[in-house]
């Protein structure tokens, strides 16, 4: 989402994400896919059909809303960007973004969903691209416990 203006504040994560699901849906490359719930794995190798979907949770971490444009603090130094959440009530907690010579290495999301008095959720996303994507996520809800769940892609080279 563009402010006014045209320009963006913040890194344009769903640009990024975009581009890179169009270039994996294209690649159609086999992926080791491993989903855990709690201490049950499972693993096989698949092509994925929805790269959209398979990597939604990273899309939606885009803070480049208006209403978000003074919500974060930003560092850049070093090749690395990191993206601090400045307020209790935003989800997307931390982002921090590796590049070496302008090329992505890597990047971390971190997600929390402010606690209240029934449920708790957090999420550790990574990418690396051309190599490993992984969804860890934590869920507390009163009554039912804690349930964690991971999802891991590993792509062939």
């Amino acid at each position: 989402m563009k402010e006014s203006g045209g320009a963006l504040k913040y890194f344009d994560i769903n640009g990024y994400f975009t581009k890179d699901i169009a270039r994996l849906n294209k690649l159609n490359k086999p992926v080791l896919k491993t989903v855990t719930h709690n201490t049950v794995s499972e693993s096989k190798t698949v092509h994925i059909d929805n790269w959209e979907l398979e990597l939604s949770l990273f899309k939606d971490a885009d803070i480049n809303r208006p209403a978000w444009k003074n919500s974060y603090t930003v560092i850049d130094e070093d090749g690395m960007l990191i993206y601090r959440a400045k307020y209790p009530e935003l989800k997307m907690r931390e982002m921090l973004i590796k590049k070496d010579k302008g090329k992505i290495k890597w990047i971390l999301i971190y997600n929390k969903t402010p606690k209240n008095i029934l449920y708790q959720t957090t999420e550790k996303l990574s990418y690396f691209p051309d190599s490993l994507y992984v969804i860890d996520k934590m869920q507390r809800v009163r009554l039912m416990g804690s349930n964690f769940y991971e999802i891991k892609g590993a792509m062939s080279r």
